[in-house]
């Protein structure tokens, strides 16, 4: 069935047919338009540069947005699970939030662009490159302000003990990784199994399938990847005495010096 214009394909592959080869009907339209003869009128330029447009069609400003779009979510979500109860300003908030969306979204577009310089079931898997490069900027720019000022760090029975950039930082570098984990198995099994699919005649004859079949494989991995990827890490996460700032460690040895563990939040 051919799309509308409003509906293309990202996976445009100029060096196929557009249409159907296995039926008449769609041999026929290719040939019509292989031979037509108007194609006699366009110049050299002119189809370079039809061909480059389609190449570049993943970097429409459609597709920024919605990556903007993506990447202001996961923002947000950050920021709300960040760790910690340092007060932060709304001109703080904007300089975090800024830098966090731009160089996720410049990132991931950038990883995206090398698809076309790669074979296609390699390609299927560069935007899980992108989801976890993107991860590693967006987490730890929302929760800048624990790396400057630290999070609370208290003992078993919960006192407060004082502020740590380490824990901050181990604290960041857990979520992170939980993050990529979590995307592993609905960015890497899908591409497989669609792979697959996609040379079977049944989903050759129904490409409207295609969609909505990987939207619900995603679905389907993210609602057991979510929660077992979220328990990778104890959310009351520990760090040992002798790993903390130097300052911190006579802090806290001056008040209860039977301490060798501290806790925190890591956030999520």
């Amino acid at each position: 069935m051919e799309s509308k214009m409003g509906e293309l394909p990202l996976d445009i592959n100029i060096q196929e047919p557009r249409w159907d080869q296995s039926t008449f009907l769609g041999r026929a339209r290719h040939f019509f338009t292989v031979t037509d003869p108007r194609n006699l009128l366009l110049s050299g330029a002119q189809l370079e540069a039809s061909r480059n447009i389609v190449q570049n069609y993943r970097k429409t400003p459609t597709v920024v947005f919605w990556q903007w779009v993506n990447q202001s979510f996961n923002a947000i979500v950050n920021y709300s699970n960040r760790s910690g109860d340092t007060p932060i300003t709304v001109r703080q908030l904007g300089t975090a939030y800024v830098s966090a969306t731009t160089g996720a979204v410049a990132t991931a577009l950038g990883l995206k662009s090398l698809t076309k310089h790669l074979p296609p079931l390699v390609g299927r898997f560069v935007p899980f490159a992108a989801v976890a490069a993107a991860n590693c900027i967006n987490i730890p720019l929302m929760r800048q302000r624990e790396l400057q000022v630290g999070i609370p760090v208290a003992d078993e029975a919960g006192q407060r003990l004082g502020y740590s950039v380490t824990a901050a930082k181990q604290g960041i570098f857990q979520v992170v990784i939980s993050r990529i984990c979590m995307a592993i198995p609905a960015m890497a099994i899908p591409p497989l199994i669609m792979d697959t699919l996609e040379k079977k005649d049944f989903l050759k004859r129904r490409p409207w399938l295609g969609a909505p079949l990987q939207v619900g494989l995603v679905g389907f991995c993210l609602v057991f990847a979510t929660p077992l990827c979220c328990a990778l890490f104890p959310q009351k996460s520990s760090i040992h005495m002798s790993k903390l700032e130097p300052e911190l460690r006579a802090q806290i040895h001056e008040q209860n010096p039977s301490v060798e563990v501290v806790y925190y939040n890591k956030g999520l």
